[in-house]
């Protein structure tokens, strides 16, 4: 019997454990002030890519038993700040349900007026509101929301025996990264579906064909396939995205954001310029 669901998931959580087991060392080591600083911003971007992929094993896990998923979930808690099952309820069930709806939408872009928020507005709004509203959702998934409890107050112990032993390297090594991935990941999340006031899956996302952007979030810029489909595995998204791409407006393709583009990220692009053909063919 094989440990993963998917064997193309092998290497991602390699690569994951052995990000883990550098922070572990540097907050073991590290005795000088500004080791555990650098480290903390060498990080940002690596873990808000960490962050895609911990998206992916909320929608899709990626071991097939409780156990080594509930592990490698305090794990993407550390690297991302979202902790077990806080994206199952807050966005499966919660936005992946409700984002054709901004009344209703969990990571909704709209004011209560009905204009449109602005980009730092929804960052920090949808950044405080990330876990309160991933416990309302519970409230209707009651087996979820006790996995979801009881793993955080575990990840919140777990943090707090960090923070005894050495309050100085706990704080840039785990804390301080946890909530800056989760900011960085509710900021990337804007320009999926912002301005998209529509009814069909087709017409709801945008798109980034980016090869080195999906490569390092899981193809996570097909956006469209994934909210067709969103209990498909990241590895197949390409394909379905081949399938939809006769349908998916020209208007919604972006470039993806730095360290790829580092001029007009996340700027709409013409997909003649993104290889869209390619990928249709």
């Amino acid at each position: 019997m094989t440990l993963f669901r998917h064997p193309r998931d092998r290497i991602p959580v390699l690569l994951f454990t052995l990000m883990f087991a550098l922070d572990l060392t540097v907050f073991f080591t590290a005795t000088s002030w500004w080791l555990p600083i650098l480290w903390l911003g060498l990080g940002i971007i690596p873990k808000g890519w960490i962050s895609a992929w911990n998206h992916h094993h909320q929608h899709v896990t990626m071991f097939r038993h409780a156990l080594p998923n509930r592990l490698l979930e305090i794990m993407f808690g550390f690297q991302t700040g979202v902790t077990s099952h806080a994206w199952f309820l807050h966005h499966v069930v919660g936005h992946h349900r409700n984002y054709l709806d901004q009344t209703k939408d969990e990571a909704g872009w709209k004011r209560a007026d009905g204009t449109t928020m602005g980009e730092m507005e929804f960052s920090v709004l949808n950044w405080l509101m990330a876990y309160p509203r991933a416990y309302r959702v519970g409230l209707s998934h009651p087996k979820a929301l006790r996995v979801f409890l009881g793993m955080g107050a575990l990840q919140v112990a777990l943090l707090g025996v960090l923070f005894w032993h050495n309050w100085y390297n706990a704080l840039f090594v785990f804390l301080l990264p946890m909530a800056a991935s989760l900011y960085v990941t509710v900021w990337a999340t804007y320009f999926h579906h912002v301005g998209l006031d529509v009814t069909e899956h087709s017409q709801a996302s945008y798109n980034i064909l980016h090869k080195g952007y999906n490569l390092m979030t899981g193809n996570l810029g097909y956006h469209t396939a994934h909210h067709t489909k969103h209990g498909l595995h990241w590895s197949q998204l390409p394909e379905l995205h081949a399938q939809l791409a006769k349908d998916i407006p020209a208007t919604l393709y972006r470039q993806p954001g730095i360290p790829f583009v580092w001029t007009g990220t996340e700027a709409k692009i013409d997909p003649a310029e993104s290889e869209l053909g390619a990928i249709a063919q």
